[in-house]
């Protein structure tokens, strides 16, 4: 999708080798905790003596030889949008700042799991137990933390003070 063509008007792509995939239908798939997820799909009609045909038709693993596939592109316009927000906010000058100051903060939250509140291992097996016992740590980090902010009356700002990128 990044080395080819967007078209905005005719709502198509152009590949490599100058040929339209075009847009036929939407793909909704649902997951398992019920989000339903579109993408457009598009497929170009004809494939056929294509130099490029095995740099962009995937799967190995289908029933139908590679000489009559067509290459088929699904695009997720929202996931595009999200991402692009999400990268907006991390180069802009505040997100380089949370960026500078991340290592900081996780590094001295997992010494004070293991100084302050002696936390050397699990006490139970099993993957949920393990997993209920580190939220239960987190959220006694986390009181820890508010009960330290209310005291020094710092509620509101930053654990740390942010430094300068």
């Amino acid at each position: 999708m990044e080395n080819m063509e967007y078209d905005a008007d005719r709502d198509s792509y152009t590949c490599k080798n100058g040929k339209e995939l075009s847009f036929p239908h939407i793909r909704r798939t649902k997951s398992k905790t019920g989000y339903v997820s579109e993408k457009n799909i598009y497929q170009c009609s004809d494939c056929k003596e294509c130099p490029y045909k095995s740099e962009c038709t995937k799967g190995n693993n289908c029933k139908t030889p590679i000489e009559e596939r067509n290459k088929v592109l699904s695009v997720a316009r929202r996931f595009l949008k999200y991402r692009e927000e999400d990268l907006k906010r991390i180069l802009s000058e505040e997100g380089s700042l949370f960026r500078v100051n991340r290592s900081i903060q996780a590094e001295g939250s997992l010494g004070d799991l293991k100084q302050d509140m002696q936390f050397r291992r699990y006490l139970s097996r099993g993957r949920l137990n393990v997993l209920a016992e580190s939220i239960l740590l987190a959220m006694a980090r986390n009181l820890n933390k508010l009960h330290n902010k209310i005291q020094n009356g710092k509620t509101g700002t930053h654990l740390f003070a942010l430094k300068s990128a």
